[in-house]
Formats: structure tokens, sequence, C-alpha cells
């Protein structure tokens, strides 16, 4: 398996870093400058680039990449506009990362394109799930990204999740609101907070962690569902109880 690096870039983002004996990947790198230092500091050859989504902070570096570096394979979704894109991806197929296979998932709802990439226990999910919350629907529905965090909920507890932003404290404050006798909330919250006090991210985490305390991959949880239904009776289902959630924390 290949080390991860956390590279972080802009304010809250962080761009993932494969290496594997001096050969690197990134993953949405939307500011190639960050990624060039890394690549520097550990005189590692820059091979490929995963793109989850077409949004300028996940890609906006892909040209001075491609500018240092001519020839890289450049992975992402086909269906979205991608700077430099050469390998198109539709979800379900399997590629090759630094010698390990990795699966391609389409995971439609912040985009309509979206791709996560699952390299063994490592999920590289974009902006589909985040600590303790998940994205916001700018172009698919409810139902699609529903659906993707039923699909990451049925993947091993120990799967790690490699997200693309510094968000989980901003988060935990609404999955308090929903849950607020969940004890898991309130050590993570006091976990994140020590973490970040020591400049540490709070990603990745583990699959574990999220359905314990992140109120959307826990629509079937009655405590969910309760709270939920205090503000849309009608809320009879586990995708409605998502439905209700995410424009709940539009709100918020």
């Amino acid at each position: 398996m290949f080390e991860i690096t956390a590279i972080p870039a802009f304010r809250d983002n962080y761009i993932w870093g494969l290496c594997r004996n001096g050969r690197a990947v990134v993953v949405d790198p939307g500011d190639a400058a960050p990624v060039l230092d890394w690549l520097a500091s550990g005189a590692l050859a820059l091979e490929a680039i995963l793109i989850t989504h077409h949004h300028q902070d996940h890609q906006g570096g892909v040209p001075g990449l491609l500018e240092r570096h001519p020839g890289l394979q450049v992975f992402g979704p086909g269906a979205e506009s991608i700077t430099g894109l050469n390998h198109p991806l539709a979800g379900g197929e399997m590629i090759q990362v630094l010698d390990t296979p990795v699966a391609v998932w389409s995971v439609p709802g912040h985009t309509c394109g979206h791709l996560a990439y699952l390299a063994e226990d490592a999920l590289f999910c974009g902006d589909t799930l985040f600590g303790a919350g998940c994205g916001r629907l700018f172009e698919g529905t409810p139902a699609q990204m529903f659906q993707a965090m039923e699909r990451i909920a049925a993947l091993p507890d120990s799967t790690r999740i490699f997200c693309a932003h510094e968000y989980t404290l901003l988060n935990l404050p609404f999955a308090a609101l929903v849950e607020p006798e969940n004890p898991a909330i309130r050590a993570r919250v006091a976990e994140s907070e020590a973490l970040r006090l020591a400049g540490r991210a709070t990603v990745p985490s583990s699959l574990a962690l999220e359905k314990a305390t992140n109120p959307f991959l826990r629509c079937h949880e009655p405590a969910v569902q309760a709270r939920v239904r205090e503000r849309q009776p009608q809320a009879s289902t586990a995708e409605a109880v998502f439905a209700v959630l995410r424009a709940w924390r539009d709100e918020f």
C-alpha cells in the first residue's frame, strides 16, 4: 500500500498525496504550488492525478502540474469539464494507481458527475462525505446523495475516509443538534478540538466513527428519525429523513 499525506491548500482544502517507492499520485490538486513543494521535499516523481469533481478548488492546479510534469495521467469524471482530462471515467471502472487496484465509484449529489476512489481500505470521496457531515447538493438530488451515503455505509467499518476539506468542527454542532444525547458526538468534539489546537488534521476518519457521529449516515437510527419528524412529520423513510437533514443543515 502507498503512504498518504495531507497537503493543505487554500483555507481548508486537503490535497491527498499518495507515494510509493519514489512515485506519486495526487487527489484533487486545487493548487499546484503545495503539490510541487511536496514532490520536491520527497524527491517524488508524479505519475497521475485523480479528480473527484469539477469545482476549481479540486482541479485548479492541474495545468501547473501538467506544465512541470507533461504526460501525466489525469483521471476524472468524463461527464464534467476537467482541465487536462485524458482518462475520462463514469464509475464502475477499475484503474491502477501505484501498482494498487482502485475502484471508481459514481457518487452524484454534490455534482452530477462526482466520483470517489476506493483503494484497499482508503476511500477518497472529495466533497461527498465529510467529517460529521456531507456535501451540499449543488447539482444532484437528495435521493442521489442518500444512495451514495448508503453505498459508503456498506463498506467495512475500518475503511479510512479521506475527504477534501477540514470541516469536522464546523459540522459537529449540527450533529449535536440532531442528537444531543449522543455521547460519541460529544467525545468527537473534544477529540477534534484537541487535534486542531495541536495543528493536526481531523481527517482521515474511520467509517466506524462516521457511522457513530455523522447524522447523514444515521438516517436509519430511531433517535435521528424522531428528531427529524419533529420538523417534518411526513419523513417516513430513511431517504426522506436524509432530505430533511440536508435542507436543515443548509439553514443551520
